[in-house]
């Protein structure tokens, strides 16, 4: 298989594009990497279509390995031919290659095997060939035999129908067919195994779905289902066109002494052999996709709640609201650091207001807190009411925000929180993490596990490692799209940086601790086991603040600073004008870039970068996202009536809706076909997670805690 040439036609790029992009990954460069500084080696593929080009590639190199394995133990057999090689050659998927291995994969002791033990292949093959003048019973008395343990013609027969089985369920091609088939015709069922047991699998008591309209959200649900005892599924096949097709294939001859008997064959090696691993493979695949199609969505998801504007210039107080044990504050400055922690007990049992507000009260006076972050768990509604009635008490402007404590408690209870905060509990921790997740999202939310912040759906049903492949992708693209500050930045924020790994992470720190702030990004050489080429996967996503070059600030790579210097000095600048705002109209000065980028030897795209980031330096691209709604005020899910029209924060999306934040403390449900007039496939098609949606209020059943919404207005 030409693997190149099958990339370039999959991803719809040119054969050269994902030549370039395979030889740079060859040779140890990390996606984000190629995606912003090799865009003239790989024609500007985006980091989306390198890591789909990345998946892809993995696969086809081990479904090569995997044909050069079957390929050696066929010949090993000594049963290879020409026809054999050339069919496994052309196989497009492991599949396949597995389908084509089947008849000569060493196996376990079957009926067929034993069968063959007792010397039945012979009788086996003359019913095959559909050549006998005479019954089966008088062929069949010459294999009789007590030493090899036939002792009657029934044995005898039944053992060469077991080979014939065996062989057809062997078949490719059959296998091939029937798997197509069903996929087509089939339908998934399910069926309650205790009809009077309450449980949210209701829908699924009686279910049935043709499986090519199956939606994954259903798969995992009846997966689930089953996995709790609570389902029992199936998958229905067009059963009788099955068998009519394989009649078809093996019965060849209208022989009367071989037919009835292949009949019989056919459709025990159907039901017995090929219906059942069938069934099995179309529910692997059918889970496989949902997976895909999970992670895809949780993924999108965790990059639109990662590149969440930052609020920042604003000192926080963070609260983890609780009933017994209290509800725990921490005051975050600007900076993230924790000024103060505290306890309160305004909720049941103590129901402690007064003394509560007076705290609150002291704590804004004295630190000047602008906002409040309220953690969205347990005693979440009646925090919120102490807030707001504390707000229309003070004289100074306070809003608070609140955010999904999804991951806070994991993290506060975790070895990193501990090694920043060790002198604080776990409450105090998780009350400092609500606080600066509003304040820089990204760098908060990448000290916890993806899987753990709760923007996806049957997470924890899913191939484990493939999640968290997927997931680190996404965290890994989000952190070096951004850029984070080399003196400021915190381990867990380093080690998603291009090419800097745990321990690189722990040695910059460590290095910055000893050595006091970074003043130049070639600094970072200096940094213990930091070798050339870790320096320049990473140096251009690490920016220095106020340090010697003024480059350093910029997303500019080091090997471009030369060209950089050079085009400030044609255009009349100089490199203290980055630093004092940009330099705005910068790119209606490069009239034209062909022969700029020519003279200044560097390409064409990369000279197009280096001007937009000189226009306006270190720009943040969370910018351009949806800020978070402020609230002062507070709505009970009883002042809901049909047709309110509020406005909400998308907090979770999955395939068959959205769920929004209309500041109830309950989530509404926006479903898809309430989300625009015109026909989508998928939510994401129309919102993502932090947008700011104006909702209506279609109906609201306070007793199951359901709001349906719509965005039709």
């Amino acid at each position: 298989m030409d693997i190149l040439q099958k990339l370039a036609e999959e991803l719809q790029v040119k054969r050269w594009q994902a030549e370039a992009a395979v030889n740079l990954m060859d040779e140890g460069n990390t996606i984000p990497f190629i995606s912003r500084y090799r865009k003239e080696a790989t024609g500007a593929l985006n980091d989306e279509q390198l890591r789909t080009l990345e998946e892809r590639l993995t696969y086809l190199r081990n479904l090569e390995d995997k044909k050069a394995q079957v390929l050696s133990s066929i010949e090993e057999q000594g049963k290879l031919t020409l026809e054999l090689r050339a069919q496994i050659q052309a196989a497009q998927t492991q599949v396949a290659v597995e389908d084509l291995y089947r008849p000569y994969r060493p196996k376990r002791r079957t009926r067929a095997t034993m069968a063959k033990e007792k010397g039945l292949e012979g009788l086996a093959d003359m019913i095959r060939i559909q050549m006998l003048q005479r019954p089966l019973e008088e062929e069949a008395k010459a294999y009789l035999s007590e030493e090899k343990g036939v002792s009657t013609v029934e044995e005898a027969l039944a053992g060469a129908k077991d080979i014939i089985a065996e062989s057809i369920s062997d078949e490719a091609d059959y296998r091939a067919y029937i798997r197509d088939i069903t996929l087509k015709e089939g339908l998934i069922t399910s069926e309650a195994k205790d009809e009077n047991t309450a449980s949210v699998y209701e829908t699924y008591y009686h279910f049935s779905q043709p499986l090519n309209k199956m939606a994954g959200h259903r798969t995992l649900a009846l997966n689930r289902g089953e996995a709790e005892k609570l389902l029992t599924v199936r998958i229905e096949a067009p059963k009788e066109r099955v068998l009519r097709y394989l009649e078809k294939q093996v019965i060849t001859k209208d022989n009367p002494y071989t037919a009835p008997a292949l009949k019989e064959t056919v459709a025990d090696s159907y039901g017995r052999l090929i219906e059942p691993a069938i069934e099995r493979e179309i529910r692997s695949f059918l889970t496989e996709q949902a997976e895909e199609g999970a992670i895809r969505v949780f993924g999108k998801n965790l990059e639109q709640l990662l590149m969440q504007p930052p609020i920042t210039g604003q000192t926080v107080l963070g609260w983890d609201p609780a009933f017994r044990t209290g509800c725990k504050l921490a005051v975050v400055d600007p900076t993230g650091k924790v000024l103060d922690t505290v306890v309160i007990y305004p909720t049941a049992p103590q129901n402690k207001v007064k003394e509560a507000k007076a705290i609150l009260k002291r704590l804004i006076e004295k630190y000047n807190i602008t906002l409040i972050s309220l953690g969205n768990g347990t005693a979440s509604r009646e925090s919120e009411q102490v807030i707001v009635e504390l707000l229309k008490e003070i004289p100074q402007t306070v809003q608070y925000v609140i955010v999904s404590e999804a991951g806070a408690s994991v993290y506060s209870a975790s070895k990193l929180a501990t090694e920043e905060f060790p002198n604080f509990d776990v409450g105090q921790r998780s009350a400092a993490s609500i606080a600066r997740r509003l304040q820089d999202p990204l760098a908060e939310l990448v000290k916890i596990d993806p899987k753990a912040i709760g923007v996806g759906q049957y997470q924890h049903d899913m191939n484990q490692k493939r999640l968290s492949e997927a997931l680190g992708s996404v965290v890994e693209n989000s952190v070096n799209r951004v850029g984070v500050d080399l003196n400021t930045a915190s381990v867990p924020l380093l080690e998603h940086i291009s090419g800097i790994t745990k321990t690189l992470a722990k040695n910059i720190v460590a290095y910055r601790e000893a050595n006091g702030r970074f003043a130049d990004r070639r600094q970072l050489l200096k940094v213990p086991k930091l070798g050339p080429k870790a320096y320049e996967q990473c140096a251009g996503f690490l920016r220095i603040m106020g340090g010697d070059n003024p480059l350093d600030t910029t997303s500019v790579h080091p090997e471009s600073y030369d060209a950089a210097m050079k085009l400030l000095t044609w255009l009349g600048y100089s490199a203290e004008d980055i630093t004092s705002g940009g330099l705005k109209g910068i790119s209606g000065k490069v009239s034209q870039p062909g022969k700029m980028a020519e003279k200044l030897e560097v390409g064409e795209m990369t000279l197009k970068d280096i001007v937009q980031e000189l226009e306006k330096p270190a720009r943040d691209p969370r910018d351009e996202m949806p800020r978070p709604v402020l609230r002062s005020d507070v709505l009970d899910m009883k002042d809901l009536a049909p047709g309110m029209v509020l406005k909400g924060t998308v907090r979770n999306i999955i395939d068959f809706g959205a769920f929004v934040d209309i500041g109830v403390h309950q989530d509404g449900l926006v479903h898809i076909s309430q989300m625009t007039d015109r026909y989508i496939k998928h939510p994401l098609e129309a919102v993502k997670l932090g947008d700011v949606v104006e909702v209506k209020v279609l109906s609201v059943d306070v007793a199951k805690k359901r709001i349906g919404l719509t965005m039709k207005l």
